[in-house]
């Protein structure tokens, strides 16, 4: 089951200029030759020196970087419990070592929901929770994948034919995802085959980037088996893109926070470059996640498709009315961009232009100019086509405030006045309000779990990620942090069975966590 194990060995840090293939691609012990320092390798010290010069340039202790790459990080498996247990699953499983293990968390998007995808800010940190997936290359071109959870059936492909199906958004389709990116970046034709065993504690569509960080870890998985290397920017960009494979019409906020993140630091991540910026968040308050228990799969309902179609069919009347060419414009951060106006005039402008109710397609195809079928064909994705009416003035309304709620967040942030923590929380419950009867983002369960956090001390609550289920986030004075989580308990989920069962891992305090990296076996 295992295949022929490969002696593999890593790019070198010594000399980047050799990459994957010069510096020995699986299954190419000359390799080994031609690298020209002593590094300590996923695999033992280089061949070519003796192993007593192992330690000399590279310390184990600390990640080597290849300039703003993922980190590589040798860790000693006696320390390190939960790797150490999924090496000893791999082996019962395979047959054989793991010869390297990735990691990428999920993440809590503290404000701005739903607006990445329309080109605006947003502002998420990454947490604890994450997708480890321990990998050994092998030559027998085929991807053999395991699940440490017995709910997710095995699965195996060929690297020559990766297939991808739409219409049935099961786990290992997002890992198929993170593959073809890659892939088809570097143009790979010859790939190397991989056993690779997951473990997550991210719970399932609860709006904590669950599919996204196994797109993430799948892609880095990829890279590393293949000996090639990217920056992180460049992974997040080529991630975003491949979810899409699954039907996501995602705009890049988890992505990119699941490889920007760096631990005890928010991000401010913006698009168009992509960059991220440290947000200190205050002292004196706790951010806490708390599940609905309410399962929502972006990819397995046309909730969230609708909203993107809906913020792009707004763009182009915005730009109609105002004359400019609106067949280019795609994002609503275009229109405003190319007016030169702030975001408090965009609201007056969609006052202006758009009429609450909602517009039918036909009366869109009117506004525009074009037929039915263009609409269809030319605008709309595959799954929102047989959409027949769509809310534009309500998705407008909240994708321009709450990019304004994200910018005030990071302004506050930065100042630190002695009100931070009540102005932050005022515009948190600002945005919970904003999804919840602009954007028609929540649920019944989300708009009680909000009230009762609320109620229990919170400053402000509000629900994270797509929403339609999932988790809110709730800012808390540190000093009731203890009183909040027995009161949400209370509240929330001991009043019913099916929860309580899911609240051990469904309520907890988080902190910033750091980004996607490798482990090596030191």
């Amino acid at each position: 089951m295992s295949g022929q194990r490969l002696a593999w060995h890593k790019p070198c840090p010594e000399r980047p200029d050799l990459g994957g293939e010069e510096a020995g691609l699986p299954g190419s012990p000359e390799g080994r030759e031609t690298c020209p320092c002593p590094v300590i390798a996923a695999y033992g010290p280089c061949r070519r020196q003796p192993a007593a010069a192992s330690a000399a340039p590279h310390s184990p202790a600390r990640p080597r970087m290849a300039s703003d790459a993922p980190a590589s990080l040798p860790v000693q498996l006696a320390e390190q419990p939960r790797l150490l247990k999924l090496k000893k699953i791999f082996i019962s499983k395979f047959g054989s070592a793991p010869k390297f293990y990735a990691r990428a968390p999920g993440r809590v998007n503290l404000i701005g929901e739903h607006i990445d995808y329309c080109g605006y800010a947003v502002l998420p940190m990454a947490i604890e929770q994450d997708i480890l997936i321990a990998v050994e290359p092998v030559n027998t071109q085929v991807v053999q994948l395991a699940n440490t959870n017995p709910l997710y059936s095995d699965f195996s492909t060929s690297v020559k034919n990766i297939h991808i199906n739409k219409t049935k958004p099961v786990w290992h389709n997002y890992f198929l995802c993170g593959l073809k990116g890659v892939q088809e970046h570097f143009g790979l034709n010859s790939l190397t085959g991989m056993n690779c065993l997951l473990d997550g504690t991210i719970p399932p569509s609860s709006g904590l980037s669950s599919s996204s960080a196994l797109v993430c870890c799948a892609g880095l998985v990829m890279l590393t088996a293949n000996g090639k290397t990217l920056s992180k920017v460049e992974l997040a960009e080529i991630c975003t893109k491949s979810e899409r494979y699954i039907g996501t019409e995602g705009g890049g906020m988890d992505q990119s926070i699941s490889f920007l993140a760096e631990e005890g630091t928010a991000k401010l991540i913006e698009f168009s470059p992509l960059r991220a910026t440290d947000v200190r968040l205050p002292s004196g308050a706790a951010f806490v996640i708390a599940n609905s228990c309410v399962e929502m799969n972006k990819a397995a309902t046309s909730h969230y498709n609708i909203r993107v179609m809906e913020c792009r069919l707004a763009t182009k009347l915005l730009s109609k009315s105002k004359g400019l060419e609106w067949k280019k414009m795609l994002k609503l951060q275009d229109v405003q961009a190319k007016l030169g106006v702030s975001l408090k005039e965009m609201l007056t402008i969609v006052e202006e232009v758009f009429h609450p109710e909602p517009y039918s397609a036909e009366e869109i195809c009117t506004c525009l100019g074009i037929s039915l079928e263009e609409l269809r064909t030319q605008i709309l994705s595959q799954n929102t086509q047989d959409v027949t009416t769509f809310k534009l003035y309500q998705r407008a309304m909240h994708v321009y405030s709450e990019a304004g709620r994200v910018l005030e967040f990071k302004k506050i942030c930065s100042k630190a006045p002695a009100s931070a923590i009540q102005l932050l929380g005022e515009l948190m419950n600002q945005s919970h309000i904003s999804c919840r009867d602009m954007y028609e983002c929540s649920c019944p369960e989300l708009d009680q779990l909000v009230d009762i956090c609320m109620q229990s001390g919170a400053i402000g609550s509000r629900l994270t990620g797509a929403g339609w289920g999932g988790c809110t986030v709730s800012m808390v004075p540190s000093d009731k942090l203890s009183t909040f989580l027995t009161n949400v308990k209370e509240a929330y989920y001991k009043r019913n069975d099916q929860r309580l069962a899911l609240e051990k891992n469904s309520l907890f305090a988080t902190k910033p966590g750091g980004g996607a990296l490798v482990f090596l076996e030191a």
